[in-house]
């Protein structure tokens, strides 16, 4: 959540903020009403409170007549008491509520508008052209299924739509992405994590991930456990209610883990392959970090997915969101998007986001810096989401017989294998 500090002290940049989200400016002037009523709630509550202690003292000292008007005050009290606790309570839950819908505030420089207004920073690579080459690209299906590597029909049969097995050399892809992004994230010096994939309400509201987004999140309503949609979430949690030694700062996690997505709205929305999923694997980035020193670890966690994308010797954008299509938690995003020959066009693989101290401060996760104790700032990076750089490597490095030549940097990974060979 947002300092309520700086809703006090300067409410133009919440309000400023949320206009770049395309978000409620009214919430505003909402939360300010909300914050006077709960410190008001709360000073009557308290004030009650110090007559009642002090009227227990003289209740002791007293007898006769006047210990008994001291004891019948006392019982009005004990009502009175409770009602203003009440109030207070309902008040700081009221404030509670609207300020846990106001985004993260939007950094200085980030694009203005919505989903279609981001800003491409960089193109690298050249896509291939194929008609020189004399043949016409085919898709992802299309060489999964030469290949043995994909296999929709019965994914569908066993688990419904947007399911999918991965099968001989499309396992073994999976494989090598992970162990080759491991294997990069421990050299950049990360630790590596293999984190629960369903967590408490606690982790998933404090990650941001219960507010617009909790449609596109999987509830076992039974267990009141949580499915997570990315490795993001426990890796925010892992410190939650910590107090971190500065001196231990960076902290940089790779997390490895199975995540789970609704897709709520993208009905209709590439419905052919395996580009947009209920389920995939993939190798999350993390960072807990000095807030002075986030915004260096934000583009950090950019050239860490650049160079893995180069590894994999795909062409690619980088592009920098527009405030309105940032989630509830960052403060600014980064994407990669690599070209995909079969849509002749770039799509997204990763992403890098700049939560600042907004996650944090919803944790209790915080450091003991030289001006006091504060909340850290985290950052979160994706190295590999595998069904789409699957995708992205099966469709530029095909060949005409269908037939796909293996990036140098995969082959130590699968084998020696320089070239994967259809099977049908």
């Amino acid at each position: 959540m947002i300092d309520p500090r700086l809703l006090r002290t300067d409410p133009e940049a919440v309000r400023e903020s949320q206009r770049r989200r395309g978000s409620s400016v009214e919430v505003v002037d909402e939360l300010l009403a909300a914050d006077a009523a709960r410190r008001s709630a709360i000073a009557a509550f308290e004030e009650l409170r110090a007559e009642q202690k002090s009227l227990g003292k003289e209740v002791a000292r007293a007898d006769g007549e006047r210990k008994q008007q001291l004891l019948d005050r006392t019982r009005e009290l004990a009502a009175e008491v409770k009602q203003r606790q009440a109030d207070s309570e309902a008040a700081s839950a009221r404030f509670d509520a609207l300020l846990a819908g106001v985004g993260n505030i939007v950094a200085d420089g980030v694009p203005e508008g919505g989903e279609d207004d981001y800003v491409v920073l960089e193109s690298v690579g050249t896509p291939r052209d194929f008609a020189a080459e004399g043949f016409e690209p085919r898709d992802h299906l299309e060489l999964g299924e030469l290949l043995g590597a994909i296999d929709i029909e019965r994914g569908s049969k066993v688990s419904g739509s947007r399911f999918y097995f991965l099968t001989g050399v499309g396992a073994q892809l999976e494989l090598a992405l992970i162990n080759l992004a491991m294997n990069k994230a421990l050299e950049w010096g990360f630790t590596p994590i293999l984190p629960p994939a369903l967590v408490k309400p606690a982790a998933m509201e404090g990650t941001g991930f219960l507010g617009q987004a909790a449609d596109d999140v999987y509830h076992l309503e039974r267990d009141d456990l949580y499915l997570v949609g990315t490795a993001e979430v426990p890796l925010a949690a892992y410190h939650s209610e910590e107090i971190l030694d500065p001196e231990t700062l960076p902290r940089r996690y790779a997390g490895y883990s199975p995540s789970f997505r609704r897709e709520a709205g993208s009905y209709g929305k590439d419905t052919r392959g395996i580009f947009r999923v209920h389920w995939f694997d993939k190798v999350e980035m993390f960072v807990h970090t000095d807030p002075a020193d986030a915004d260096a670890e934000h583009r950090r966690l950019l050239g860490y997915e650049k160079e893995f994308i180069e590894l994999l010797e795909l062409p690619y954008q980088t592009l920098e969101l527009a405030g309105g299509d940032l989630g509830l938690s960052a403060a600014r995003k980064f994407d990669c998007y690599a070209w995909l020959p079969s849509q002749d066009r770039y799509r997204e693989i990763t992403s890098t986001s700049n939560c600042t101290d907004f996650q944090a401060r919803r944790l209790g996760i915080r450091g003991r810096f030289a001006d006091g104790i504060a909340p850290v700032a985290t950052l979160n990076g994706t190295l590999v989401a595998v069904p789409r750089v699957i995708i992205a490597l099966l469709e530029n490095h095909q060949q005409a017989d269908g037939s796909v030549r293996v990036p140098a940097a995969l082959r130590p990974y699968l084998g020696g294998r320089d070239l994967l060979t259809p099977v049908r």
